[in-house]
């Protein structure tokens, strides 16, 4: 009777920490985006995220993305890489043009791990904005329009919405935007 209460206990403890784990993923592309793998392991997953993960593989970040980080990624969709000029992605993907496709989508990346709650605390606390330093080293302008609507806005003026936030990675955390921002 000992190991019998004791194999209930473990199996419900079991199934109670598999439903927290559940409930900590966030539905993106139609896949379950889980907290315990990595950025890269889980774009991969993510049927909205097949160009951007196509970019970062020709630019050879899989491994940086990979790292222990934290990174925070502002994720642009397939949808927003078609909204640019036709033939855009087509050209940045050559070898030759790695330079600026790299610059591109480090443009995307904030090293630290930044939540919905830790940008709305920063826009606050910048009177209505937060800058927030890219992996390239260019800024990248937050606003709030709403009550839970974050504007991410590049140095050239053009802004993304977030449409997706705190998707939790092992080491950091997407936000899925729905434009490709720019670098000067």
């Amino acid at each position: 009777m000992k190991y019998k209460t004791m194999f209930v206990a473990a199996a419900l403890s079991a199934v109670v920490s598999g439903a927290f784990a559940a409930s900590d993923t966030v539905m993106v592309g139609g896949q379950a985006m889980y907290p315990n793998k990595d950025i890269v392991d889980n774009a991969v997953n993510s049927a909205d995220h097949t160009t951007l993960v196509a970019a970062v593989k020709a630019a050879g970040l899989v491994d940086t993305l990979k790292s222990p980080g934290p990174f925070t990624v502002f994720a642009p969709t397939n949808e927003a890489f078609a909204a640019l000029p036709a033939g855009t992605v087509d050209t940045l993907v050559k070898p030759e043009n790695k330079a600026m496709l790299t610059s591109i989508l480090t443009y995307h990346v904030v090293p630290g791990r930044y939540d919905f709650r830790k940008l709305d605390q920063a826009i606050k606390a910048g009177g209505g904005k937060a800058e927030l330093k890219t992996v390239n080293g260019e800024t990248l302008t937050l606003t709030e329009n709403g009550p839970h609507n974050i504007v991410v806005a590049d140095v050239n003026g053009h802004t993304a919405d977030i449409s997706t936030y705190d998707v939790i990675q092992s080491n950091g955390v997407i936000m899925v935007v729905d434009k490709v921002l720019m670098p000067k």
